[in-house]
């Protein structure tokens, strides 16, 4: 069935797989370079690739899809049927993604087409787009399918921790994050999503502390009702099992958890054994 308002995002929302197709979202995946070869996120590369390149000390960089690859996906989405288009993406404070897609959307017609900042990225982002896909299901009409993916966009707290911050460092990703790299080596930084910035958070000696703080940060953001999560990890997936383990015996209320590994967009920014924790207060059906 073909739907009023079809909802695009990028690569970066890294959801569970197939959990898109199913929902119809189209994605936009962001670009790779692994030692100069050029690679599609997730689409020619996957979190396995990644994980060698990064071992191996490969050089690995990201940037934003074109404008013009926005405006075909755009184009195919009237094309099937859609009389507009909300297009979902990661924080314009971390990539200029966001930047891609308002210039297509004004190719195509801004009446068309609204282009939302998450301020997020991860499940940050995939949440977002997953509930202004439901509202587009339900017959919602432009302003609504938008107005829904920025709440929700606002409301979703991502924690992360990783095992250097030597990878966001490389790339440009942290300022005063930075700060937080120590000498010992044991220390694991935690992080969060701050007005779509990656924000120093504190830091733990060991990586099941790191585990335990991002436990209590979700409870603490999720309140007492009904919340929806997801964690997300690259290379570290008995981790992210234990994790899941700890959050749902602290959540009586969680209604999902959505466990999925990123991919290079975040990976080669975080690295190899990075552990994140996004927090939907009240749930997508909230």
């Amino acid at each position: 069935m073909t739907v009023a308002v079809a909802v695009v995002t990028d690569s970066t929302a890294y959801f569970p797989a197939g959990l898109a197709e199913r929902r119809g979202i189209r994605q936009v995946p962001l670009h790779v370079l692994v030692d100069g070869r050029h690679w599609l996120d997730g689409v020619q590369l996957g979190p396995a690739e990644l994980v060698e390149a990064l071992a191996r000390r490969a050089s690995v960089s990201t940037s934003r899809p074109t404008p013009g690859e926005f405006e075909a996906v755009y184009t195919e989405a009237i094309s099937a049927g859609a009389e507009a288009i909300v297009s979902v993406h990661l924080s314009r404070a971390l990539s200029g993604t966001w930047e891609s897609a308002r210039l297509a959307a004004e190719q195509v017609g801004p009446n068309r087409v609204r282009v939302v900042d998450s301020r997020s990225t991860g499940m940050g982002l995939g949440f977002s787009a997953l509930a202004a896909a439901a509202v587009a299901a339900d017959g919602g009409d432009l302003d609504t399918v938008y107005d829904t993916a920025e709440r929700v966009g606002s409301c979703c707290r991502v924690f992360f921790s990783v095992d250097t911050l030597e990878h966001l460092r490389r790339g440009g990703r942290i300022g005063s994050a930075a700060a937080l790299l120590g000498s010992a080596l044991a220390v694991k930084p935690l992080l969060h999503v701050d007005a779509g910035k990656v924000v120093p958070l504190e830091k733990v000696r060991t990586a099941g502390r790191a585990r335990a703080r991002l436990v209590d940060l979700a409870v603490q953001a999720a309140g007492s009702a009904p919340v929806d999560l997801a964690v997300h990890h690259l290379g570290a997936a008995e981790r992210a099992a234990d994790l899941v383990t700890q959050l749902q015996a602290r959540l009586p209320m969680l209604s999902e958890c959505l466990v999925s590994e990123v991919g290079a967009a975040i990976g080669a920014h975080a690295g190899p054994g990075v552990l994140g924790v996004v927090v939907l207060p009240g749930g997508l059906k909230a």
